[in-house]
């Protein structure tokens, strides 16, 4: 209990630094004269992680990595992806571009890339654009689509095409007992996989096992291992980490699962469908279902049980816990190394996850329980938190790095740099933030989401007021067709005509 105690008192204590700062003290230094002239950037990529996490206000989360590396940097706490699911959202950040098709909406996008039937748009990616500008770039683990970044189905053996091909000049995955990149990701801890036991398998596990015993503990120790060469070198670099959990399967060390009570675990302020909506605009949880040995299915005619419900948050958070140890192991190494002092550090979640929120289990809505992910970037002079409230998107990254490693962006993006929020500057912002799928587009402002379909089922639009509605349990279009016919005049510049 005492312990329990400790660990509220220690998360709200960062909490608080992150939203009030510490007084008297600049935010950022200025860099000195003497500092190195470029950046290296440590970018940490999370799989279907939400903000849900200490640092964001949760204090039922064990995050203590997270909300450490928080309270030294800027945290964005209304950062939007465009694309709710994983492939996409990635493709995105990584071209600076929102999807302008329907290939651009697929996980498979960047296998569509390599194949030549979508448009190409070079440079591949943003590491690639500083990999030609002078970066020797690392990747480990999950950046594009795949866990290794190779092309190839679930059930195939790893192929030799690169997801990336020009980005790298390393690309390093430890697949254990697993053997393949795939396999690892949906892996459980005696070395079988969701895929190899044909979905005969619970969507949780806590296994008496080291943090080894899954993917994530062996990509943290090539992370550590590659930052110790790193060290060495006289170039910048750029290592992108990507990490799978809490993606599903929620499998984790026991020792992760112990640090909650889990009849003590809230449960979803949004129990269930919004009110003034049509179904269509959620999901009927088909990922999560297909864990076939699962206790309860979920559909949106009937919610799991409370019990049910906190047993999956349970194995949810407790992945969470076991992924920010593993980031918890990168950043105590490149402090050891004395590479924080000109690194910048980038911690970004692919999207959201609904956790029973609206009767869904899963990602794959327009909603801000699925668009909605954590940003945080920590810039090496930084003395303490700050905690930026506009609304910003993952297209706005690209042009961010770009600036402050001092290369050129090769295109036009979609987005526009942050340097000015974490320089705290005084500066003009449009606060609309994009999001694509299910037929629709989204537009988050400040106040107000705007979401329109092109579909037959009705209502097509929805709107929903952030100050009275926080969760979006109702839809007040047709309360306010006012707001809706200003609001769509900020949607229409969204407006990508993919559909």
């Amino acid at each position: 209990m005492l312990k329990m105690k400790s660990m509220k008192l220690y998360q709200l204590g960062i909490i608080l630094t992150i939203m009030g700062g510490i007084a008297g003290q600049p935010a950022i230094a200025q860099r000195t004269a003497a500092a190195p002239s470029r950046y290296n950037v440590l970018f940490l990529f999370v799989d279907d992680l939400r903000p849900e996490l200490g640092a964001y206000g949760q204090p039922h989360i064990h995050s203590p990595h997270i909300d450490s590396l928080a309270a030294r940097s800027t945290l964005f706490s209304r950062h939007y992806v465009t694309v709710p699911t994983c492939g996409a959202s990635r493709a995105s950040i990584l071209t600076g571009l929102r999807p302008r098709s329907a290939a651009e909406l697929s996980n498979d996008i960047f296998a569509y890339r390599q194949a030549g039937t979508t448009p190409s748009r070079q440079p591949e990616s943003f590491v690639q654009q500083l990999r030609e500008n002078g970066y020797y770039t690392v990747v480990i683990g999950k950046i594009s689509h795949s866990p290794d970044g190779y092309i190839y189905k679930y059930t195939e053996p790893r192929s030799n095409k690169m997801e990336l091909p020009a980005s790298w000049d390393e690309m390093l995955f430890d697949p254990g007992k697993w053997e393949t990149g795939w396999n690892a990701f949906f892996g459980y801890a005696d070395g079988s996989s969701r895929t190899t036991r044909q979905g005969q398998v619970k969507p949780y596990e806590a296994a008496a096992v080291p943090d080894t015993g899954y993917a994530d503990g062996l990509t943290a120790t090539l992370a550590v291992q590659k930052l110790q060469q790193l060290a060495q070198q006289e170039k910048p670099f750029f290592l992108g980490v990507g990490f799978i959990k809490p993606h599903l399967p929620f499998n984790a060390p026991q020792q992760y699962w112990n640090l909650y009570d889990e009849n003590n675990l809230p449960l979803t302020p949004s129990p269930g469908i919004p009110q003034q909506i049509h179904p269509a605009s959620l999901q009927q949880s088909g990922e999560f279902n297909s864990y076939k040995k699962g206790e309860e299915k979920a559909s949106l005619s009937e919610a799991v049980s409370d019990e049910y419900a906190r047993k999956l948050r349970h194995g949810y958070f407790a992945a969470v816990s076991y992924t920010d140890a593993q980031i918890g192991r990168v950043l105590a190494a490149l402090k050891q190394l004395q590479l924080d002092k000109n690194t910048i550090i980038v911690l970004w979640g692919d999207h959201g996850w609904h956790l029973g929120d609206d009767l869904v289990w899963g990602k794959h809505t327009l909603t801000e329980w699925a668009t909605r992910s954590p940003l945080i970037i920590k810039l090496p002079e930084q003395k303490r938190g700050i905690r930026c409230d506009k609304v910003v998107s993952s297209v706005d990254i690209y042009p961010t790095l770009m600036e402050l490693c001092s290369v050129s962006m090769p295109y036009p993006g979609d987005g526009h740099s942050l340097v000015p929020l974490l320089h705290q500057q005084s500066s003009r912002w449009e606060e609309a933030a994009f999001s694509y799928f299910n037929k629709g587009i989204t537009v988050r402002t400040h106040r107000y989401r705007l979401t329109r379909y092109t579909r037959e089922q009705q209502p097509t639009i929805e709107l929903y007021d952030h100050r009275s509605d926080p969760f979006e349990n109702i839809n007040i279009a047709a309360e306010k067709p006012e707001i809706v016919k200003d609001l769509l005049k900020i949607w229409e510049k969204g407006n990508t005509n993919l559909y």
